[in-house]
């Protein structure tokens, strides 16, 4: 359970940090030489290396636009199963962005996340994470959440 709460804890630190703009931070939430793997808006898919290249995305004119214009990347709880020192998380993401006076969800997303205990405690070693189109890949990552 201990673990389990980590795990959850790390996740959620996620959206604060990145809809700040705190971008060494968050990209330290990754082990050394971890990913991001995510959709592109044009529906392309493209990874990113921990830490640099995940914080390095938090400084990218589409991202500052986000958090310039007001936005919360929120993780939903995710299922986690721990194994000793590796854990697995599946579980939604959602974007939300101000527009005018008001708040709309702008993504969704499924996530499958692989997990590393380190001596600094929890850390991510992958994120997988597909917007939810209707797409196999999506679907599949969906599955994932009966085989952990």
């Amino acid at each position: 359970m201990e673990d389990q709460l980590e795990i959850q804890n790390l996740l959620m630190t996620y959206g604060p940090l990145v809809d700040s703009a705190t971008a060494e931070p968050a990209g330290a939430l990754w082990v050394d030489g971890g990913g991001y793997s995510f959709t592109l808006p044009d529906g392309g898919t493209k990874r990113l290396a921990a830490p640099d290249e995940i914080a390095g995305m938090y400084g990218w004119p589409g991202h500052l636009d986000l958090v310039n214009t007001g936005c919360a990347h929120m993780t939903a709880t995710p299922k986690i199963t721990v194994d000793g020192d590796d854990a697995q998380a599946v579980g939604y993401s959602v974007v939300i962005l101000k527009e005018g006076d008001r708040w709309f969800l702008w993504r969704a997303a499924v996530n499958h996340w692989t997990l590393k205990r380190t001596a600094e405690g929890w850390r991510i070693a992958e994120r997988f994470n597909r917007a939810l189109d209707g797409s196999p890949e999506s679907h599949a990552t969906m599955k994932k959440v009966l085989e952990i």
